[in-house]
């Protein structure tokens, strides 16, 4: 595999944050006709649904309320749903935007093209002009302000780029925070362990363990002893969610058997999948490359979870993203991955979610979603065989004065 001529094919940063700005822009300008809020079914129709609209209200944020330490007035919307750091940065935009609709949405929009900033940077710190990848992702432009998640993403990717420069516990704080805004994050923990006694440094790994647990202990604790009952909606609220629309359980018992939808159900048999798909997938990574860098688990794992997990919400796309620039070989594969996406992402909105709304049946234009759904479950497991096949990554690092991360250190071509 040839190696990465980093000078030659360097990109600056400035036309990497460019792009990040173009991306988020015109993500905004998508949603420009549902900012206001009023959904009338343009919505659906003008593929513009952003859940930050609506949340403003049902997080009971138009006051002066503080999530978890006030109580909720009595709603059948959930409240307090959210792990405390985004709900604190939600509580923050909308002390910003004077709790107006349009400005909270347009608020957040700036907040989040900010994070998604840090990701490039990251990114091009790590992966050199991999960076576009992210930057220029359609995934990136449709589901940047759809939510939170880019928040955990850029914060997860800086934890990377720490780790590369041996900063452990600023490795640890920054997953520590990306925990207390995301779940997601917790899982790169385990990774960035084994690349420590990989490595034989396991003072590393614990160093990475106890910053991680540490700093979300410390955002949370509070929140956890003044207000029990509230900080433990979150949990509260996954563990009783029902198969989300874009997960293959949804798609698998409504054709196979319903009675599979059972929510317990459902729990257990998504954490035994996932477990063990990622270990088999270790497995034969380790059998084709006992070398290989264990960070780039990261990538199986947060796929594997994906694909198992009850819910897949759209913008949890948006979690894979820096992984394809720093692992996946050949840019076609990511390009069918962000195809199946945006296949998803309209026929969601356009043909599947109106109809379910209205509750009719589904017809062969509406079915459409769930084949978008399947095509792109298969390209990711695709994806995740080209990762078992591939050589190890070459990363930008040595051209930093940086340690190669891993056994290789090796982003592809």
């Amino acid at each position: 595999m040839r190696r990465v001529k980093h000078a030659a094919r360097a990109v600056s940063l400035s036309v990497v944050l460019l792009c990040i700005a173009g991306t988020m822009a015109a993500g905004t300008a998508l949603k420009y006709r549902c900012a206001t809020g009023n959904y009338d079914g343009r919505q659906y129709r003008d593929l513009c649904y952003s859940d930050i609209v609506p949340l403003l209200g049902t997080e009971q944020l138009t006051g002066g309320r503080l999530p978890f330490f006030d109580r909720c007035a009595p709603s059948s919307n959930n409240c307090d749903e959210y792990p405390v750091l985004t709900m604190y940065v939600m509580r923050t935009t909308a002390w910003i935007s004077g709790h107006r609709t349009a400005s909270f949405y347009y608020t957040n929009a700036l907040v989040l093209t900010a994070f998604a900033g840090a990701t490039a940077v990251g990114l091009w710190l790590l992966a050199g002009r991999r960076a576009l990848w992210f930057a220029l992702a359609p995934t990136l432009l449709i589901y940047g302000t759809i939510n939170w998640d880019l928040v955990a993403v850029a914060l997860a990717t800086l934890a990377l780029v720490t780790f590369a420069s041996r900063r452990d516990g600023w490795t640890g704080v920054l997953l520590g925070l990306g925990a207390a805004a995301k779940f997601y994050p917790v899982l790169l923990v385990i990774p960035l362990f084994l690349q420590g006694i990989q490595d034989r440094e396991p003072d590393r790994s614990v160093r990475v363990l106890w910053w991680t647990v540490g700093t979300w202990a410390i955002v949370n604790l509070p929140f956890a002893v003044a207000a029990p009952g509230a900080w433990f909606e979150f949990f509260r609220f996954n563990s009783g969610r029902v198969a989300d629309f874009d997960s293959l359980w949804y798609i698998a018992c409504r054709h196979v058997d319903a009675a599979c939808l059972s929510t317990g159900t459902i729990n257990a048999w998504s954490l035994i999948l996932f477990i063990a798909a990622a270990g088999f997938l270790l497995l034969l990574k380790s059998r084709r490359d006992p070398d290989f860098p264990r960070w780039t688990l990261g990538f199986p794992l947060l796929a594997s979870f994906l694909l198992f997990n009850k819910v897949y919400s759209p913008q949890y796309s948006l979690w894979l993203l820096p992984w394809f620039a720093l692992v996946v070989p050949r840019w076609t594969w990511f390009a069918a991955f962000e195809a199946a996406d945006v296949a998803v992402f309209v026929t969601r909105f356009r043909y599947f979610f109106p109809v379910y709304v209205a509750g009719g049946s589904l017809t062969p234009e509406e079915r459409s979603f769930e084949l978008a759904v399947l095509v792109r479950a298969a390209v990711l497991i695709c994806c995740l065989v080209i990762w078992v096949r591939s050589d190890a990554p070459t990363l930008v690092l040595g051209a930093r004065g940086w340690r190669p991360l891993g056994a290789a250190g090796r982003v592809p071509a």
